[in-house]
């Protein structure tokens, strides 16, 4: 347990080499010479190859896969993907925040000069981030006029920590108050209605940001949520 404990309170092996924060860093996956054979993926390239053979317990590793992925995913046969909007703004950042953990968030906003509704704040569930289909649904959301905001938790996506590691459920919802604390100070936020969007587990951690902060949030919505009626 104590060596749990370490790994999970720094985001692993390779940090000194990550990002700055406020910044986005594109990497391709390199084909090691002597490994394993690459996995047979018909139509695939080498390189996506190679990073469905990576290990993604770690960031760099996670973050080059979706390096390598990021192109392909526009042109997914899904309708989330065929049917997106165009003209959507969108933004990606890694801060770190104050435990010292790099956070990646995401933001979709409606086409310019398209007056903002409200501001839609996502929580994904385990297993999920924000940068994959959430991506089509958000872009529908910020064509209908309202501004969303994702992250990935700490070990999840392309946030530092150990993939799928929760060392404290509560953590990591003060993990997404502080983020979306941040996101919401920021001068093209404020003033707007604040909602939750919570999906499966993320349903629960919306459910407790909201118990935790229930004056700063206007509403909350939830997609087949992890929480039981008592």
């Amino acid at each position: 347990m104590a060596a749990i404990s370490q790994l999970q309170r720094i985001a692993g092996p390779g940090h000194a080499g990550a990002p700055r924060p406020g910044t986005v860093r594109r990497a391709s996956v390199a084909v090691a010479a002597g490994k394993a054979p690459l996995p047979r993926l018909e139509g695939a390239s080498e390189e996506l190859r190679a990073a469905a053979a990576q290990s993604l317990d770690w960031a760099p590793a996670r973050r080059r896969v979706r390096g390598a992925f990021a192109p392909v995913l526009p042109t997914l046969d899904h309708c989330l993907f065929k049917m997106a909007p165009k003209g959507i703004q969108m933004g990606e950042n890694f801060e770190t925040n104050s435990k010292g953990v790099e956070i990646f968030w995401k933001s979709w906003l409606p086409r310019e000069g398209t007056p903002t509704k409200a501001a839609l704040f996502f929580c994904h569930g385990y297993g999920d981030t924000c940068t994959f289909f959430f991506e089509g649904v958000a872009k529908r959301i910020a064509a209908a006029g309202y501004a969303v905001y994702a992250m990935d938790y700490p070990g999840f996506g392309l946030s530092y920590g150990l993939h799928g590691y929760i060392a404290s459920f509560d953590g990591m919802v003060d993990h997404v108050i502080e983020q979306y604390a941040r996101i919401r100070g920021r001068k093209d936020v404020q003033g707007l209605p604040y909602f939750l969007l919570g999906q499966s587990m993320g349903g629960a951690v919306a459910l407790k940001v909201h118990l935790k902060q229930p004056k700063e949030w206007d509403g909350v919505l939830l997609v087949a949520p992890m929480c039981k009626k008592m």
